[in-house]
């Protein structure tokens, strides 16, 4: 990925943004288009493609996605620019782009799932990437969303699993879960749905924060401490590889803790939308084939966007290009198929993806949110 596009696939741009015209739009407008030019060449503009043909619009769209250590924000920016059609790409059938056309989509980093859902409802996001545990508990208010049910909440589609990794030192001597008593471990950043999930092994193992020494580190950070030998442990969920795990691999031996005893049974009791899942040898250096619990990551949108926007959007996630930059793009990405893009969704569909499933011969009843202890395997 080049640094331009990294810089695009940061950028925040404002919710669902219109010009007629960006080269005569308001300074701050011209800003923010600008900003973006180097993501743009990615997309198969030519020399002076912001001249713009008649009736041409801009329009911006967003993809909350969590920090860059980790898979989501990969993920979000293949998705963004598989779905990213500006005026003066060239045409879809001459080697351009097949996103939706005039519209502009930003991958932006968070701090994960939970501050997605809640950007989301202050419409400050347009989507998001969210567990579907985290997208479930919204839905019905529930922690950590005791506040007040996100019922406008929607789906365009499950994507892959996504993983717990229990990353420890390979000469920590920690075997289990159980083993973090009294040890400093990085429970994931404010905000995160690897919080959630990391309370959840905390209390199906019998502990809690007050147990431990917690810390509240992004992946990058945790990796870091770890090295220095001022953390013992951190949680991180995410479709493997995640970058911030194999990276520290390569500075440091490592090993993941499986969940795979009776407490491990009681945590996926205790986390119904997860199953069982396998990191396979060699994913990471020197790391043997471990045994853990996945998560659906699914692409979910606010309910008030338009119909045929989120349409559109959903056509072109998957058409045949798209298909092309998913499987290059990264080793998850092979896993998004259209086939098990109905699977454990935990939040209805919106109603612009729901006809376009229909029109490809899907139908909105197999996308029924499952029920606890029924949670759906998703592919791996």
């Amino acid at each position: 990925m080049s640094d331009r596009m990294h810089r695009a696939m940061q950028f925040r741009a404002g919710p669902a943004d219109t010009f007629p015209d960006p080269m005569h739009a308001a300074a701050p407008s011209r800003r923010r288009l600008l900003a973006l030019g180097g993501g743009l060449l990615g997309l198969g503009l030519v020399p002076g493609a912001l001249a713009q043909q008649p009736g041409d619009q801009v329009r911006f769209f967003q993809i909350g996605t969590a920090t860059t250590g980790g898979t989501y924000f990969l993920i979000g920016g293949l998705l963004a620019n598989a779905v990213s059609n500006p005026p003066g790409t060239r045409p879809c059938d001459r080697g351009g782009s097949c996103g939706v056309p005039g519209l502009i989509v930003v991958a932006q980093s968070t701090s994960g799932a939970v501050e997605n859902v809640n950007l989301l409802r202050q419409r400050r996001l347009e989507s998001a990437l969210v567990q579907a545990d985290i997208a479930h508990a919204a839905i019905e208010g529930k922690a950590p969303f005791e506040k007040g049910a996100y019922a406008d909440l929607r789906a365009i589609a499950n994507l892959y699993t996504e993983t717990i990794h229990l990353v420890v030192r390979a000469d920590s001597g920690l075997k289990r879960p159980s083993d973090l008593k009294g040890k400093r471990v990085a429970l994931g950043e404010q905000g995160s749905g690897t919080l959630v999930t990391s309370r959840a092994i905390l209390a199906s193992y019998g502990l809690s924060e007050k147990a431990i020494a917690p810390l509240y580190l992004s992946p990058a950070a945790a990796g870091d401490r770890l090295v220095a030998g001022e953390l013992d442990a951190f949680v991180i969920v995410g479709g493997y590889p995640l970058p911030a795990v194999a990276e520290l691999a390569r500075r440091v031996p490592i090993n993941l803790l499986p969940f795979d005893d009776a407490k491990g049974e009681k945590l996926k009791k205790r986390l119904p939308f997860f199953t069982e899942s396998l990191i396979d040898a060699g994913t990471y250096e020197n790391v043997p084939a471990t045994s853990s619990l996945g998560v659906g990551a699914q692409w979910l949108v606010r309910g008030d966007i338009k119909p045929q926007l989120v349409h559109d959007i959903t056509a072109a996630l998957w058409n045949d290009q798209t298909r092309l930059l998913l499987d290059a793009g990264h080793p998850r990405g092979k896993s998004i198929q259209l086939r098990t893009a109905l699977d454990g969704l935990a939040v209805p569909l919106h109603p612009g993806a729901e006809q376009y499933y229909r029109e490809v011969g899907l139908t909105a009843e197999t996308a029924a949110a499952p029920q606890p202890g029924e949670a759906t395997k998703g592919p791996h």
